[in-house]
């Protein structure tokens, strides 16, 4: 008798490790977080994408705690921190994730981003050369603004935040997430307690700033920015993301001086949830690496 499929679940990837989560104050934003590993070692800051959550890193959280401080917060207006009305910027992300490494005495990083997050990551790179130690960039955002992907990341969250039923929260994954067995029910169900929370509906608006084709072009990195960014970066291209994305991680592998390719093949804009065993390694081998 064969056995069945390995059980998915965030808590099979955070069984075993000592984590916390709590909640801080920075500058008056009521943030979750999830702290792992020793605070005395080099410290790694892990960046969701839109709506999302700490819960996207929770397949990489354990590795990375064995050598690393790992510091995963739900980023200002997303997951289940605070949700000011005001436009989220990138520069507004980029304060926030600043005041996260503040609260815990962190003067330098390795960051890592996915998507929104990798857009808000390359920018603390340029305008924070001597807080970045590394930067580790999934399915980056912030060279493109491509009105159909724009209007698509629009309908779909919109959609998802005024009706969150199970099916309309399942179907926003399907560019998220390639292959059907790790679109698991924790994080479906995760996502949807964070779009039911009625600051949620109030905020969407706010949460999908950059997808306004005037905010998003004012927040853009331009070439020249991009080749500014000093730190040593591994750029993930995961072959199976939306064009957008995949092309600007060919891009501004072209532009940044001193990076190098992770190439993902099996996988779309969730690349270290999706393939842990292919990731984790390559991450930490990277940030291991002297500069």
């Amino acid at each position: 008798m064969t056995d069945a499929k390995p059980h998915k679940s965030i808590w099979m990837w955070l069984k075993e490790v000592a984590f916390t989560q709590e909640y801080i104050d920075v500058d008056g934003i009521r943030t979750r977080v999830a702290t792992a590993g020793d605070r005395s070692k080099p410290a790694v800051l892990l960046l969701h994408g839109t709506g999302g959550h700490w819960e996207a890193y929770a397949p990489t959280i354990g590795a990375l705690a064995e050598e690393y401080f790992v510091i995963a917060p739900d980023m200002v207006g997303n997951g289940f921190s605070t949700k000011p009305k005001v436009p989220y910027t990138t520069h507004f992300y980029l304060e926030h994730a600043l005041g996260v490494l503040d609260h815990f005495g962190v003067e330098k990083a390795s960051v890592f981003g996915m998507s929104l997050g990798a857009w808000v990551a390359a920018r603390f790179g340029l305008e924070q050369p001597d807080r970045t130690e590394k930067l580790v960039l999934m399915s980056p955002a912030g060279l493109l603004a491509r009105a159909d992907n724009m209007a698509r990341i629009k309908r779909q969250r919109t959609a998802a935040v005024t009706n969150p039923d199970w099916d309309t929260i399942k179907a926003m994954f399907d560019h998220l997430i390639a292959d059907e067995d790790n679109k698991i029910d924790d994080i479906i169900a995760l996502r949807q307690s964070i779009y039911r929370l009625p600051e949620t509906l109030e905020t969407i608006d706010s949460m999908l700033t950059l997808q306004e084709e005037e905010v998003r072009r004012a927040n853009l990195l331009s070439e020249e920015e991009w080749r500014s960014i000093q730190a040593p970066t591994l750029v993930v291209v995961a072959s199976k993301d939306v064009d957008e994305y995949m092309s600007t991680a060919h891009q501004i592998l072209g532009f940044i001086p001193n990076s190098e390719p992770l190439m993902m093949p099996n996988v779309a804009h969730w690349p270290c949830f999706e393939d842990p065993e292919v990731f984790n390694p390559a991450a930490l081998a990277f940030l291991a690496k002297e500069a």
